[in-house]
């Protein structure tokens, strides 16, 4: 039976420039723009799909697949990519006839929502980061960790001992890693495209070219006023916690909440924590 949250009732497709747009959209009133990370068979239902639901109940609550993941198109890849995505995500905004939205983002969703609030800080009211790339910046653990380490090897070979490896790096307890979920990850990840284009996307975020025209967003910090929520897990093997304490020390208008007992996926597994507290964020002074 289709639910009225279900994948199939919530499922949308814009078509902007000739490409693609999926999303999924439920509820009503403020927008909240959900942007998920990255990795082999992401998409914005495999992120947030359990906490849509619960967001529905307060905001008009958007969550698109970004630009080269899930069933929306990649463009041109010119440009470094969580620059290039947060211009296609304003673009999508435009499309919904959204002028400004509070944005929750998950790893390179996280780096992408702060590369948004860079460009047009008009456009992002407030912004949580869960283990956020982009304004993170590694000060003690190895370079790359050792979820990147994981997600690399599955790229190079990917073979379902692989995918668990790597889904094991963004949990901490393990008993979250169900068959189900490594099924539905090998089924999106083995579709037509998904790697090839999954290693253009990590291809050009350490292309020295278009890394040029496109200053590291840690530099940029200080300048970002977005009231801005990082939610981090304190045993997060891909992001490691430590990255946190930079964006904490630069951001002008910021706070930190931290859990103990979890990896990189704060959404999935602290779950009922993180809707309660990013629902007040999002809400506060209203």
């Amino acid at each position: 039976m289709t639910t009225p949250n279900s994948d199939d009732a919530t499922r949308k497709t814009a078509e902007i420039d000739g490409i693609p747009f999926a999303y999924h959209e439920a509820g009503e009133g403020e927008p909240l723009i959900l942007l998920h990370g990255s990795g082999p068979g992401v998409s914005a239902w495999s992120n947030f799909q359990h906490n849509l639901p619960v967001f529905a109940r307060s905001f008009r609550t958007i969550m698109p697949d970004m630009p080269g993941f899930g069933a929306t198109g990649l463009p041109e890849l010119n440009e470094y990519y969580p620059t290039l995505a947060a211009r296609w995500i304003a673009r999508l905004m435009d499309h919904l006839g959204i002028g400004s939205a509070c944005f929750t983002g998950n790893s390179m969703g996280g780096a992408v929502t702060a590369e948004l609030a860079a460009l047009h800080p008009d456009r992002v009211r407030r912004m949580c980061l869960i283990g956020s790339g982009g304004l993170s910046v590694g000060i003690f653990g190895t370079d790359p960790s050792e979820g990147f380490l994981r997600l690399f090897e599955f790229l190079d070979d990917p073979t379902r001992d692989r995918m668990i490896a790597w889904v094991k790096t963004m949990v901490y307890d393990h008993r979250t890693i169900t068959n189900e979920l490594i099924d539905e990850r090998m089924r999106n990840a083995s579709a037509e495209g998904v790697i090839p284009r999954l290693k253009r996307i990590f291809g050009s975020m350490f292309d020295p070219k278009m890394r040029a025209g496109s200053p590291p967003l840690w530099t940029r910090a200080a300048t970002i006023a977005t009231p801005t929520l990082l939610l981090w897990g304190r045993d997060d093997r891909t992001l490691p916690y430590d990255q946190a304490h930079f964006a904490n020390r630069w951001l002008p208008e910021v706070e930190l909440h931290t859990f103990s007992r979890c990896g990189h996926w704060v959404q999935i597994e602290r779950k009922t924590e993180f809707e309660r507290i990013t629902t007040e964020f999002h809400t506060r002074g209203k």
